[in-house]
């Protein structure tokens, strides 16, 4: 493992949006790293998006290609944690407690975590090149 994704990374590559697209594809073989949290908001895109047949689909898919952890009491609190003092979305905070348990660099697009001012882990913008 050697990234951590959020809802927003794995949305953007399912809809093959560069350059989100070639650098999840350049980090797939390593297994990244995502919470339940931000794979059910993935399922749930999908679901409303494309109806419950894709939706199931996507889950296989990602299960076989992403390392998915679903949250702890620790990780749940330091998610709360975040939030308390962040103005970002729930899902936002389990991502990047989530690289930030591992070490690792969250990928994402979402300004709300780009733009968090002394967030707990490094972030990489999928936006840019």
């Amino acid at each position: 493992m050697s990234v951590c994704l959020d809802s927003w990374a794995v949305l953007s590559w399912l809809d093959g949006e560069e350059p989100a697209l070639s650098r999840v594809n350049r980090v797939l073989a390593t297994r990244p790293v995502i919470s339940w949290i931000n794979l059910i908001e993935v399922y749930y895109r999908v679901e409303r998006d494309h109806g419950r047949d894709d939706a199931d689909e996507v889950l296989k898919s990602l299960r076989a290609s992403l390392q998915a952890e679903l949250p702890g009491t620790v990780r749940m609190i330091d998610a709360a944690r975040l939030k308390a003092r962040a103005p970002i979305a729930l899902a936002d905070c389990f991502a990047a407690v989530t690289a930030a348990a591992h070490g690792l660099t969250l990928l994402t697009g979402d300004p709300e975590l780009i733009d968090l001012v002394d967030p707990p882990c490094a972030v990489e913008d999928l936006r840019v090149s």
